[in-house]
């Protein structure tokens, strides 16, 4: 192998030597030897040629190698925020980490520009990207071993743009170099106003706020076509340092700026010394730093918007080109601000209403309190509350009845008020009271609400707690609850497609089943721990939720029967046991909504969804809730054919006549059941209470044909409410508050009957169709209209009719006693035993 080598390398000498030799034989090599051996200046000028390639070999490894292209600014898109749209068109909310605003040149205010180019380049139009004399200036800095701080200056507006946007901020001699070459073709791709246009956009000026515009709201409130001259004179100072100008402390600092400023605009021609006198005069003006201000009802929303999108486009500019914080999205939500409100307040009203009289709730978090250090740690809890005048803080101390709050802007204050639990950590809420701060109560207790449209599935509200500042779980969406007594309109519907109707008899009494060998015997009761006794209707059954009666409507249906309808609607899938037919499984509030949607909508659901549709920054629409498409809509003539039509979206869960049926069963559970707190506000209503066993949960779910809602309350640590606690005291009232608050939006319209219902008079209580009399307004009227499917309308009967049928009854029993006599006479030793005790029981 070694000889091999040997060889090798052997051979490359021979090869290479004979190619200079070759070379120094050659014309041209003959007179470059002669040249470098006679003429001193051929040397020099072949060592200075040699340098400059060398030269240009290493700043193509260090620099030119790597070298962003210039043309990539014509198609550069920032970073920008997305916005959210609520059902009315106006923005709601944003999500961004920095505060971006994109103007065009045009946009951009004169005096601001000046501004800016008094600034940070005066020569800004007449340079071709770098100036020589402010470089050697930044040079000189550079190279002063006095210095102690960066060197500065410099830099044009065209190398800040090429290093904002191109090559980053790294401090090197070498991203000077690449800044000024990256300068010289921008020029040569962009025009002078594009060129300022990016600029005045991606500037980072401090709070958070990069360009002119987000910077103009962050210190001014206002937009950069309003601000006046001394305040365009403040912005241009920030790009040397926004931190430090921004500062109150700083304010003669950024004064002293401000004022330089405007006298280079007067030396420029941009401003008269008048107009710069007027604006030293003024202060600066700056106002309190502030984050953007939205409605913080719509919290619990958002967040639940924001995680959909970031399963859909990621998170990052680097997730793709539509990222939740970078992509600057415009998304259109079904979110309904006023609906929204509503749903907060009424859930925080009962949340309070529940826990007052119950003692301090504790703690909303615990954090360690230093000297030094508390503040930053009680920022990083990330906990904030927007009820009222209440504010988070934490106890920094206590010493028996006295003690100390901290806030998150460094503030401290007396604390009156005390809990006897109360410790110093203690992250609480706060309200003033005085001189100083009053403990106050965040319930322990929470729940969730929600707001649906039955007629399209879109989500009109969500509130998934007492506030969202306090924690983005969201019980409203994830929170799994069981949903107690909610759950049996489903059961009942069941029954009814399985030959019941809303006056069929069912006997309110003990029911229990053989569970095996180990669990033995397993008997089901009612709330009130006891059964009515004897038989009631249907209707009466679910109005009044009786647990035994809806029991044996299950087994008499089928439990598999009862399991499927209850997947079908969304609500969950459970497995067929009778005690799943009382709420025994787990749902969210978001589908036990939808589900009463369905039964509003005559029996038709829709997918529940929180988005309409999502554009890009440039408009287009990339995602779509409803994506039908009609091919022949924008047809350019009319082809005589019947008009297009969109496909039908929602599905059909279940049957139109059976969700009639029981949407008009539940209207009795508000006219005379367990929701009777819902009738005095005249509307025609629909609803069912729920109470799990404990009681751990206590529900409403309803509404009307065009809003339907439901809300729980309960423990995230299922506990019990208290004996007391039931559905239609807790959370029908919540429901209730929630339709007073939007009572605008609420419209008394009965809801209309599908085909093949037929409508018949019957008594209330037995369920036997009548026809002396009519139904009253009266919520006990004795008669009422019933629906009944076509074909299974109650029979028509009176009393002639009943007192006939008691007497064939009576007829046929006399004539069963005396065949059975004859029978016994004829056959008195042959006779069977048996047959004997079965007549006998026939006859009882």
């Amino acid at each position: 192998m070694s000889e091999q080598s040997e060889s090798i390398r052997l051979r490359i000498r021979r090869e290479a030597g004979g190619l200079l030799t070759r070379l120094q034989e050659h014309p041209a090599g003959h007179w470059f030897t002669a040249n470098w051996q006679t003429s001193k200046r051929f040397r020099i000028a072949g060592y200075a040629l040699g340098g400059l390639i060398l030269f240009y070999l290493l700043l193509w490894v260090t620099v030119l190698r790597t070298l962003p292209s210039a043309d990539r600014l014509l198609s550069y898109q920032p970073p920008l925020p997305t916005m959210v749209r609520g059902v009315n068109g106006e923005i709601v909310y944003s999500y961004a980490r920095e505060r971006r605003v994109q103007l065009r040149f045009v946009d951009l205010p004169k005096p601001l520009i000046d501004a800016y180019l008094s600034a940070e380049d005066k020569t800004f139009w007449s340079h071709g990207g770098v100036d020589i004399t402010g470089t050697l200036g930044a040079v000189l800095d550079y190279a002063n071993p006095l210095r102690t701080k960066r060197a500065v200056g410099g830099s044009t507006i065209t190398q800040q743009v090429a290093k904002n946007i191109l090559i980053g901020d790294e401090y090197s001699v070498t991203r000077k170099i690449k800044e000024m070459i990256l300068a010289r073709r921008i020029e040569g791709a962009l025009e002078k106003e594009q060129i300022l246009e990016l600029y005045l956009n991606e500037i980072p000026l401090g709070r958070q706020a990069f360009g002119v515009q987000a910077a103009a709201r962050a210190y001014f409130g206002k937009d950069v076509g309003d601000l006046k001259l001394h305040e365009a004179a403040f912005l241009a100072i920030l790009p040397k340092a926004p931190e430090r100008y921004g500062r109150e402390k700083n304010q003669q600092l950024a004064i002293n700026r401000r004022n330089y400023v405007l006298d280079q605009m007067v030396d420029n021609g941009w401003a008269t010394p008048a107009q710069a006198a007027e604006a030293k005069a003024q202060p600066l003006g700056l106002i309190p730093r502030r984050s953007e201000s939205y409605d913080p009802s719509v919290g619990y929303f958002v967040e639940d918007v924001r995680r959909e999108l970031i399963d859909k486009y990621g998170e990052q500019a680097e997730d793709g080109p539509n990222s939740i914080y970078g992509g600057g999205l415009w998304v259109r939500t079904s979110l309904d601000p006023q609906l929204q409100k509503a749903a907060q307040d009424a859930l925080r009203t009962g949340l309070l209403r529940y826990q007052a009289g119950r003692g301090w709730g504790g703690p909303i978090a615990k954090i360690k309190v230093d000297p030094d250090g508390w503040q930053t740690e009680l920022i990083a809890a990330g906990k904030s509350i927007t009820y009222q005048n209440w504010r988070v803080g934490v106890v920094l101390s206590r010493s028996g009845n006295q003690a100390t709050i901290g806030f998150t802007d460094g503030r401290k204050a007396p604390l009156i008020a005390l809990p006897d639990s109360l410790r110093a950590g203690d992250v609480i809420a706060a309200a003033p009271s005085g001189n100083a701060w009053a403990v106050k109560n965040v319930p322990a207790v929470s729940g969730g609400f929600v707001a649906i449209d039955p007629n399209s599935g879109r989500v009109l509200a969500v509130q998934g707690g007492f506030d969202a500042g306090l924690g983005s779980f969201n019980r409203a969406t994830q929170a799994q609850r069981q949903p107690g007594s909610t759950i049996k309109p489903f059961v009942y519907a069941t029954g009814l497609d399985n030959g019941m109707t809303p006056a069929s008899e069912v006997l309110d009494g003990q029911f229990c089943v053989y569970q095996g060998a180990q669990l033995g015997q397993k008997c089901f009761r009612n709330f009130d721990m006891r059964g009515a006794g004897g038989t009631h209707t249907m209707r009466w059954g679910l109005e009044q939720s009786r647990n035994l009666m809806t029991v044996r409507i299950a087994n008499d249906a089928g439990m598999d029967n009862v399991s499927r309808q209850i997947d079908r609607v969304g609500i969950g899938k459970y497995p067929p046991y009778l005690s799943f037919a009382l709420g025994a499984g787990e749902t969210t509030v978001l589908r036990m909504a939808n589900a009463y949607a369905a039964l509003a909508n005559n029996g038709v659901q829709y997918s529940p969804t929180l988005i309409d549709f999502v554009q890009d920054r440039n408009g287009k629409v990339i995602w779509r809730a409803d994506n039908r498409r009609c091919e022949k809509c924008n047809m350019a003539n009319w082809d005589g054919k019947p008009m297009p039509r969109l496909a039908k979206r929602g599905k059909q869960v279940m049957d139109p006549r059976t969700a009639f049926q029981v949407i008009h069963m539940l209207e009795g559970v508000v006219t005379r059941g367990t929701a009777t707190v819902l009738r005095d506000l005249n509307l025609s209503l629909f609803g069912k209470t729920g109470t799990t066993t404990g009681p751990t949960n206590v529900w409403f779910a309803g509404g009307s044909q065009d809003i339907v809602g439901a809300v729980y309350l309960g423990y995230d640590q299922p506990r019990s409410l208290g004996g007391y606690a039931q559905g239609g005291s807790i959370a029908a009232p919540m429901f209730k508050q929630f339709i007073q608050e939007s009572r605008n939006r609420w419209y008394d319209r009965p809801f209309v009957a599908p085909a093949n219902i037929h409508w018949v008079k019957i008594d209330r209580v037995s369920g036997s169709k009548v026809f002396a009399g009519n139904p009253t307004d009266d919520p006990k009227s004795p008669i009422i209209w019933e629906a009944f499917k076509a074909d299974s309308e109650v029979a028509r009967t009176t009393r002639q009719d009943d007192l006939a049928k008691q007497r064939d009854a009576l007829i046929a029993a006399i004539r069963r006693s005396s065949q059975a006599q004859s029978s016994e006479a004829t056959a008195e030793d042959t006779a069977d035993p048996q047959v004997a005790a079965d007549n006998a029981v026939a006859i009882q």
